[in-house]
């Protein structure tokens, strides 16, 4: 019944701007913390940006940092990620994840997740 579904994908150019958006419902949504995640053509699977339960804790990977930021709406069960001087390097498939109730600290680590959605395709190319 957990059901994460994205959307906001698409061609951008370089430098350019999309804004992901994830739609949350079956639990709630304002107690876990959540994530982004991608996985380009032919590589594994990238944590991209975490956010805490409340939105008071943002988290980000060094390759997107600065450039990314996440939030969420927790009236409306929605996770956002807004990408803005989007590179080449950022085409991939973006992931809303969810984070395990009782997982720790390192949002980094993909198996502190135990729902994901089916993706959106970001595609960043002149």
């Amino acid at each position: 019944q957990v059901q994460l579904v994205e959307s906001g994908g698409g061609l951008a150019q370089p430098g350019g701007s999309l804004r992901l958006s994830c739609a949350a419902s079956g639990f709630t949504f304002s107690s876990y913390a959540m994530s982004w995640a991608r996985q380009a053509p032919g590589k594994g699977l990238e944590w991209v940006s975490g956010i805490y339960s409340d939105g008071s804790d943002t988290y980000y990977a060094d390759s997107v940092k600065g450039r990314f930021t996440i939030s969420r709406d927790n009236a409306k069960n929605t996770l956002y990620l807004q990408m803005n001087s989007l590179k080449p390097e950022d085409t991939a498939l973006y992931y809303c994840t969810r984070k395990k109730y009782y997982s720790g600290n390192y949002y980094e680590r993909l198996n502190e997740y135990d729902f994901w959605g089916q993706g959106t395709q970001v595609t960043v190319s002149s």
